[in-house]
């Protein structure tokens, strides 16, 4: 599953352990020419790469998602990580991202939104 990692999501340790399973991950806190980005930013390189985002930041992504919806933008899928899972809670994030991706394809995922299940 092709993914972007969110900027306060760790690219070095969830997106390596993804990495390591199989999928291709970018993540923004990781690669220096996507550091600053703005959160419609993001969807856009999410949406123009086919990769789910995976974001905490559900304060600002939840309205830009209603927005996109309601202009008939696509996007690739996002997986919304609730505030009551710490940044640092890695295993449950990577365990999480695995599970709420499992038995999907790509495809699936296309204007899917979902809650980050528990592993």
């Amino acid at each position: 599953m092709r993914i972007l990692l969110d900027a306060h999501i760790s690219g070095r340790t969830v997106g390596k352990a993804l990495v390591d399973s199989g999928h291709d991950v970018r993540a923004l806190d990781s690669e220096v020419e996507l550091e600053g980005l703005s959160d419609p930013e993001v969807l856009e390189l999410a949406a123009a790469e086919g990769r789910a985002l995976v974001t905490a930041n559900i304060r600002d992504f939840e309205p830009l998602l209603r927005e996109w919806a309601g202009e008939g933008r696509s996007h690739a899928g996002v997986i919304l990580v609730p505030a009551s899972v710490r940044n640092e809670a890695f295993g449950f994030l990577i365990s999480g991202v695995q599970k709420t991706l499992a038995d999907t394809s790509q495809e699936e995922w296309v204007d899917r939104v979902e809650w980050l299940r528990k592993a």
